[in-house]
């Protein structure tokens, strides 16, 4: 029963998910907040090892929670889970399109989706950056205003921007450097 519901629910992430993997963090909100499978804090992590390691974000996220929850078989059903609506849909389209493409109606629904696209990826940043930079948990359980700011974070994102701007030396490294960097940093400091 578990990998039916790991399919479905990144069935749904993947169906609705418009804008690439970014755009799936509301969703694995959701799929957080209904089955328990992670916490909000092990999704922040998720999102930071799956913008480091190859492939698509949403896939890598998805292939991570299928894992943890249902080993090697779960890892495999919900990532075909969350690439199964892609897949439909782009054979689909490509079987129509090229009748429609110069369709008004269907022209206007591809202009319409491009702020869908961008909200939800704003969205989705807006919920990392909340995520990286305020403890808001610990906020609401003790009702310090020091307790809502992650100092160590907002710390090591000052000296990062600092770095790749107007360091000119550092602004020509591959981003590879930085992660590493960056991983190294969250070793060291605990993050």
């Amino acid at each position: 029963m578990i990998y039916l519901r790991l399919f479905y629910e990144f069935f749904k992430a993947g169906l609705f998910a418009v804008g690439g993997g970014m755009a799936t963090l509301p969703f694995l909100y959701d799929i957080s907040d209904s089955t328990g499978w992670f916490t909000h804090s092990q999704l922040a992590d998720m999102v930071a090892v799956s913008e480091s390691t190859p492939g698509p974000i949403g896939v890598n996220m998805a292939t991570y929670v299928g894992f943890t929850t249902g080993g090697i078989p779960g890892a495999v059903i919900a990532t075909l889970g969350i690439i199964a609506p892609s897949i439909i849909i782009i054979l689909l389209i490509a079987k129509v399109l090229k009748a429609f493409r110069q369709n008004k109606y269907v022209d206007a629904t591809f202009y319409g989706l491009r702020p869908c696209s961008v909200g939800l990826i704003a969205a989705a940043g807006f919920l990392v950056l909340k995520l990286a930079l305020f403890n808001t948990e610990l906020y609401q359980s003790t009702g310090v205003l020091t307790d809502l700011f992650n100092f160590k974070a907002i710390a090591l994102a000052a000296v990062l921007l600092v770095l790749t701007r107007y360091v000119k030396k550092l602004k020509d490294l591959h981003p590879i450097f930085f992660i590493a960097a960056s991983a190294v940093v969250g070793i060291v400091f605990a993050f």
